[in-house]
């Protein structure tokens, strides 16, 4: 075989990568991965270690990463510790470091060691888990953790994988609620929707008025569209969704001719952790016909306490439910645990079987496809994650992490009703405070005091040493702190609190 001409383009005849031998960068020997790994692993413990001397939120000017990284890629592979060495300098300044102890802000999207360990068995694995006989481990673990995580929530028997029920890991609430939409229209439409060039629309989609975005967005995806949703009024008092006015919405869409199909109760909303009666609105939902999907994404992970179980009161009427376990249980995003009672309809909905998948043990039934009870076909083993987290820290660990945040939230609380010119908006039982400066004799406008809130956010999140976001209520400017990262202690709580009174001392004075 004649040689390969020197700056030639073209391979050598019969070889069409060019090459036999592996590529000279990139593929690390097991020796070297080996190192590599351990300093992954070490530099990850040293970040956790620093947390504290780093601002909370990101420094960096729009831009300015983009600007540190090359604009093409390089030609040669090059040596691990440069890529390690452009952690520090390229990516950890453009962070808003979300394990900080100081980050109050959203919800917490909690990582955990034994998370982080499973999620690298996982990569190392590389497994693809879309059939049961792709990775038939990685569906049974799946079923069993799903069994698990119900049997620590309490939840009822009929989401359990030995009833008519079960669960499954979703990347997130958004896709749990995509993926109840589809199998609630599904339902409602006796399963015409499958067939071509059957619209969604004329189907409706009911939540509270504070229910998730993603609810309007999976409304869309469906078919169904924004006209199709219904923002159902709240109580006042409580922000939680009034049960008659979900009945006067069902009944005035009927009337209209109009099919109602799904309606989402929150367990803890995001704006301020209101939780919907849903043992009432089951009963109306079981009136009507009507599918009901419970979004307990932050709060579900409270009710591994058994003291906080009474916020899932009336759960056994819900078609489906969902919790993330990535936002307060420890363990790392993306994993939202999602349970329906029938699982049969969920397969119905979404099942597409083309002949390259079709195998014996899937003909036979005796097996769960996961790619039937999500929208990709395509899964990571997700539950590798969780089976860590769940080992690692047991039932009491898990309790003990949950309880820990209430009591600082709690503390925080306390802290906000002892002074005078601060309020606690809407008191709630898990993690979050909603608060804000009160009205002053001296600053009748709404609009003003709305701007000095605004103007007390600001000077807390420059501070760098805390992150809080803000929401609002009843159309007032409120202020949300959220407590939940793992390495958050009472001191840090307390320092916070320190920095928003003299924050507001200053904004205050005369």
């Amino acid at each position: 075989m004649a040689a390969h001409a020197q700056g030639s383009d073209q391979p050598p005849a019969g070889h069409p990568g060019g090459s036999d031998q592996p590529p000279a960068g990139g593929h690390l020997s097991t020796d070297e991965f080996r190192r590599a790994g351990h300093a992954v692993v070490d530099w990850i413990a040293d970040y956790w270690q620093s947390l504290e001397k780093h601002p909370v939120l990101a420094a960096t000017p729009p831009g300015a990463v983009t600007r540190a990284l090359p604009a093409a890629p390089p030609e040669q592979g090059e040596p691990f510790d440069a890529i390690l060495a452009d952690l520090d300098r390229v990516v950890v300044p453009g962070l808003t470091h979300w394990q900080h102890p100081g980050f109050f802000g959203y919800f917490p999207a909690n990582t955990s060691a034994p998370s982080v360990l499973g999620d690298l068995v996982s990569a190392g694995l590389g497994v693809q888990g879309m059939l049961w006989t792709t990775s038939p481990a990685c569906t049974e673990v799946e079923t069993v953790m799903l069994d698990w995580l119900a049997q620590l929530l309490d939840l009822p028997d009929r989401f359990r994988s030995h009833h008519a029920g079960g669960g499954v890991i979703q990347d997130s609430a958004s896709s749990a609620t995509l993926v109840a939409t589809l199998v609630a229209v599904h339902r409602a439409s006796g399963g015409t929707w499958r067939d071509a060039g059957t619209a969604s629309h004329g189907y409706t989609v009911y939540t509270s008025t504070q229910g998730h975005s993603s609810i309007e967005k999976a409304a869309r995806i469906a078919g169904i569209g924004e006209r199709g949703v219904r923002l159902v009024e709240v109580d006042p008092r409580t922000l939680a969704m009034r049960p008659d006015a979900l009945r006067s919405a069902l009944n005035a869409d009927l009337a209209a001719g109009r099919r109602p199909a799904i309606v989402v109760a929150t367990i803890g909303t995001t704006s301020t952790t209101a939780i919907d009666p849903v043992a009432e609105i089951g009963e109306i939902c079981a009136e009507y016909g009507v599918w009901l999907h419970v979004d307990a994404a932050y709060a579900g992970a409270a009710a591994v306490c058994p003291e906080l179980r009474w916020t899932h009161a009336g759960l056994e009427r819900a078609d489906s439910y969902c919790f993330d376990p990535h936002k307060w249980l420890l363990t790392g995003f993306d994993c939202d645990a999602f349970w329906v009672a029938d699982r049969a309809e969920l397969v119905e909905a979404l099942t597409v079987m083309p002949e390259y998948l079709r195998n014996a043990v899937t003909d036979s039934g005796a097996v769960v496809d996961y790619r039937d009870w999500q929208v990709p076909l395509g899964r990571r083993f997700r539950a590798l994650k969780l089976w860590f987290v769940l080992r690692g820290y047991g039932a009491q660990g898990l309790r003990a992490h949950v309880r820990c945040g209430v009591a600082h939230a709690s503390w925080f609380a306390e802290q906000v009703r002892a002074d005078d010119r601060f309020e606690v908006v809407t008191p709630g039982p898990f993690s979050l405070v909603c608060f804000r400066l009160r009205d002053q004799p001296n600053q009748a406008d709404a609009a003003l005091v709305d701007q000095v809130n605004e103007s007390l956010l600001d000077r807390i999140n420059a501070s760098g040493q805390v992150f809080l976001t803000h929401t609002r209520v009843d159309g007032r400017f409120t202020l949300r702190l959220a407590v939940g990262a793992p390495r958050t202690e009472r001191r840090h709580v307390a320092a916070a609190w320190e920095l928003i009174t003299d924050a507001a001392t200053d904004l205050l004075r005369p």
